[in-house]
């Protein structure tokens, strides 16, 4: 071995692959610090959004929908941004709007989010670009914010939201949910809930019409990672979660939190072409993490999200 120097030359085969073993596990171990750090910095992305902002602009809302509401949740459950799972653009609700049952009994959730689309854009400044989809009302504003905002009765101390794709109404029991989360991501060390945001992050790239919906991400999650034995780290837990979703996604999940008799009924049955559809992204996601993992590249680990054109 030449002075200082870390040439193998003249070691025994066995001190050399033990010295080939150390370095490639410090260079891993230098590679998960990095990861790690890619990933911390696609949260902060991720969390950038002016809360003040949104609630005032909230707030400009349900001052314009007052004759039609019987109250608004936002602070009680919020959709992502009450639980935290928030991504900017990515968002399922920011409001739950609260209906009048009484008033609007009849209205299948088209033609309610048809009426409140008429009563913002007569009331909210000419700026705001108002739509709607198949389940909530979408304000986008001249700086590139977005707000989303869900209508829902309340029936017998349940809300009802709108089914995606299905012109109709699903009971949902919010704090329910929202417990078994906040449980979840307790026993995973506070880590699951980043994991979700970074999930939501990597799902957006795939095709229009095979996006899981936020709320089933967070359904998936809980599932998928119920009686987790794995590593708490976010670089651990986001590659077992889309192999486990891949799985998971195929089939009906009966949510027992009550949030929806089936979460994902906007995929059909089981085993249906979009939930094939979907898992097979889902696989190849896994695979590509796998390959930036053994490459240990960040540049692919960051094509990811962020996929380069």
């Amino acid at each position: 071995m030449g002075g200082g120097g870390s040439s193998y030359t003249n070691w025994s085969s066995k001190k050399l692959s033990g010295a080939l073993r150390r370095d490639s596990e410090i260079s891993s171990d230098e590679f998960e610090i990095e990861l790690a750090g890619l990933l911390s910095d696609l949260l902060a992305s991720c969390n950038a959004r002016d809360v003040q902002l949104v609630q005032e602009r909230l707030d400009d809302a349900k001052e314009a929908l007052q004759d039609e509401l019987e109250e608004s949740i936002d602070q009680l459950f919020g959709g992502s941004v009450a639980k935290h799972t928030y991504v900017d653009g990515l968002s399922d609700v920011d409001c739950l709007l609260v209906i009048s049952a009484e008033k609007f009994k009849n209205y299948s959730p088209r033609k309610m989010l048809s009426q409140m689309k008429g009563v913002l854009e007569d009331r909210l400044s000419r700026e705001v670009n108002v739509s709607h989809g198949d389940m909530a009302l979408k304000l986008e504003y001249p700086d590139g914010m977005t707000i989303e905002m869900l209508p829902t009765f309340r029936v017998a101390g349940r809300l009802k939201i709108p089914v995606s794709g299905r012109n109709r109404w699903s009971e949902i029991d919010t704090e329910a949910f929202s417990k078994e989360l906040t449980q979840r991501n307790r026993e995973c060390g506070g880590k699951l809930i980043p994991v979700i945001k970074l999930a939501k992050a990597a799902v957006a790239n795939f095709p229009e019409g095979y996006r899981p919906t936020g709320y089933h991400i967070e359904s998936l999650a809980v599932m998928a990672f119920a009686k987790y034995k794995g590593m708490k780290t976010t670089q651990a837990m986001l590659p077992h979660f889309i192999e486990r979703a891949k799985e998971l996604i195929l089939t009906a999940a009966v949510d027992k939190t009550g949030q929806s008799t089936h979460i994902d009924e906007y995929l059909g049955s089981d085993q249906s072409k979009a939930r094939v559809g979907i898992s097979h992204l889902l696989g190849r996601l896994a695979k590509r993490m796998r390959n930036a993992s053994a490459a240990q590249s960040k540049e692919q680990w960051q094509a990811l999200f962020f996929p380069i054109d």
